[in-house]
């Protein structure tokens, strides 16, 4: 069995459920979305890993687009900080934080990889960064060619920066929750018996790392584990 691995920020677990895939046992840490808060955890040394994303809303215009703040004047604040107290507290062997890509590092001497769902033969197009004190990089699987017209051609959530941003926003009003969900690349009645609104659980898919993405990532860290 592989060791423990602690999940902050964990909002409805979808970056968990690609690690739970690939056989890690994740624990949950508290998180606002169950009425828990990162600031009064304190995490005992005792797992392997940590893995986790902070809130996007102070790097990425498209998680403040209602209210256009983002920045210093976002809605949710700068919480990477207490990514960097959970490493220190927590003192894994390992770690992976994943974020926008307008996002910083927890710590200097981490690596860095991006990936969009795109490159990994998916209809969405979502790019997302991670970093990790392991160069996953190296250890990524191979790509899928990328194949078919739908390829890259959808996403879950809209963005400023879109072609047609009204046409992109009308879009995203009418998709469903279960579409949402199958176009990240969960079973689309996942949340069927979730005890939370249509619209909060349709800002926690959008917000969630896309499973292919999250598999992916989990694969790295299994190989570079493999390779130490």
């Amino acid at each position: 069995m592989k060791p423990l691995v602690l999940s902050v920020f964990p909002g409805l677990g979808l970056f968990d459920y690609a690690f739970e895939q690939e056989g890690f046992c994740v624990v949950r840490g508290p998180d606002l979305l169950w009425g828990g808060d990162i600031r009064s955890f304190h995490p005992p040394p005792a797992f392997a890993g940590v893995i986790g994303g902070p809130p996007c809303q102070s790097f990425s215009p498209i998680g403040n687009v209602n209210r256009m703040r983002y920045g210093d004047d976002s809605v949710m604040g700068d919480m990477v900080p207490e990514f960097q107290r959970m490493l220190d507290e927590a003192e894994p062997r390992w770690w992976v934080m994943e974020n926008s890509i307008h996002a910083y590092a927890p710590r200097e001497d981490a690596h860095e990889i991006t990936l969009d769902t795109f490159w990994l033969g998916e209809r969405q197009n979502r790019r997302r960064r991670f970093w990790s004190n392991l160069n996953l990089q190296k250890h990524l699987p191979p790509l899928p060619a990328l194949v078919g017209i739908d390829a890259g051609s959808e996403r879950a959530v809209s963005w400023k920066d879109s072609v047609d941003w009204k046409e992109s926003r009308k879009r995203e009003k009418a998709r469903s929750l279960a579409d949402m969900l199958e176009l990240q690349g969960f079973p689309p009645e996942m949340l069927k018996d979730c005890p939370m609104t249509v619209s909060g659980a349709k800002k926690a898919v959008g917000n969630g790392v896309p499973l292919a993405m999250g598999v992916a990532i989990a694969k790295a860290i299994t190989s570079a584990l493999e390779k130490q």
